[in-house]
């Protein structure tokens, strides 16, 4: 009997060697770049972009990306007040199951599913975070939970930059966000990763005027009630402080869920991020409740590209956290898009840096520098 297994054995192997080589054949064949090891990531939106409208606009997406050398999209899941995948939370909550223009569609596991066939990482990017509200899209939020609104010192809601903004100091609003991000991660289990933006965890720093907000730093600072929302140095610090607990809060609850789960920040640059949105990241850095941080860089020349690095890098966070670094890096918003030698300096730069990964915003100026990624794929 050994002497049969070990006969068939000598007549199976090399076949099934054969069939590896080929499928490794595939995998770097004509117009398809290794895959490299760092992270080569593009944020997908619905916004300027008709890529999720179609299962057949995803899989064209997955082919460019791949193509392109990218191997991590991180793809909207939460905006204008909706989800873009089928939400029983939201269904629940507030009567709609999933954007209106998608129903009786999954597209985050059309997604998934392309994706990983072609070796490609997918995140679920919650882009508007704790904003409610963005030119009248998402007005059910706020209309249906009033108490949810952040209020200013004028006692109305507060709206910066077109957005109109939930109270991310309420603990209702907290659960609420949480569980959305527990959902996709428990109906998904595939799912590669979440991650927040310069919305999430966020609050503009106009906003902590709702009574019960400021009875509570009352009670435990012994202050006043503040009259300069920012600054008020130690006003700051105490609703800082409590983003940053629900950023612990959050990448605990969903490791415990999923341990694999890669938990993803994309915020503002620092200090701004702190001085106008609350976002203290470099705690969340420096205090492991973030597997990935990738500051927004959006800089157009090269020289405040670099001194925005430098910050980060020298100030900002630890040289042993310097792996969890992935500048974003500006390839496309409305007309704007950077010059190939401006693209190619601003890589330069992240490696100059020691610096291996980088996510592009956004996909659809893939296609738009083509010179770019034919070499930027193998980099």
């Amino acid at each position: 009997m050994q002497k049969f297994v070990l006969f068939s054995l000598l007549f199976v192997l090399p076949a099934l060697l054969g069939q590896c080589r080929q499928t490794a054949a595939v995998e770097a064949g004509p117009g398809r770049p290794p895959v490299s090891t760092h992270l080569r990531g593009v944020w997908l939106t619905n916004v300027g972009s008709q890529v999720l409208s179609t299962p057949a606009g995803i899989r064209q997406a997955v082919a460019t990306c791949r193509q392109n050398g990218i191997n991590h999209i991180f793809v909207v899941m939460w905006n204008k007040g909706r989800t873009l995948y089928p939400s029983r939370v939201m269904k629940n909550t507030f009567g709609i199951e999933i954007d209106e223009t998608l129903s009786g569609r999954d597209p985050l596991r059309e997604l998934l599913d392309a994706a990983h066939a072609d070796s490609i990482r997918v995140s679920a990017w919650m882009e508007y975070g704790f904003a409610a509200e963005n030119n009248g899209f998402g007005e059910h939020i706020l209309r249906l939970k009033p108490q949810w609104a952040a209020l200013g010192q004028d006692g109305r809601v507060v709206v910066k930059n077109g957005f109109k903004w939930m109270n991310a100091l309420n603990p209702d609003v907290q659960d609420f966000m949480l569980s959305l991000l527990k959902e996709v991660t428990t109906n998904y289990p595939d799912l590669d990763g979440i991650q927040g933006d310069d919305r999430l965890p966020a609050l503009p720093t106009e906003c902590g005027y709702n009574p019960e907000v400021l009875a509570a730093y009352k009670q435990e600072t012994n202050g006043s009630i503040p009259t300069d929302p920012k600054t008020d140095t130690k006003w700051v610090n105490w609703r800082a402080d409590r983003l940053n607990q629900f950023a612990k809060r959050l990448y605990t609850e969903l490791k415990a869920i999923r341990p694999s789960l890669q938990i993803a920040m994309a915020p503002s640059i620092y200090p701004f991020a702190k001085t106008e949105y609350l976002q203290d990241w470099p705690t969340w850095v420096q205090n492991g409740w973030v597997d990935l941080i990738s500051p927004q860089v959006y800089r157009y020349n090269i020289d405040a590209y670099r001194n925005e690095l430098d910050k980060i890098t020298t100030q900002q966070i630890s040289a042993d956290k310097l792996p969890m670094l992935a500048p974003g890096v500006l390839l496309k918003v409305g007309s704007y898009k950077p010059t190939r030698q401006f693209l190619e300096a601003m890589i330069r730069e992240n490696r100059l840096h020691k610096l291996n990964n980088e996510i592009f915003f956004y996909y659809e100026g893939l296609t738009e520098q083509p010179d770019f990624f034919k070499t930027y794929s193998t980099n």
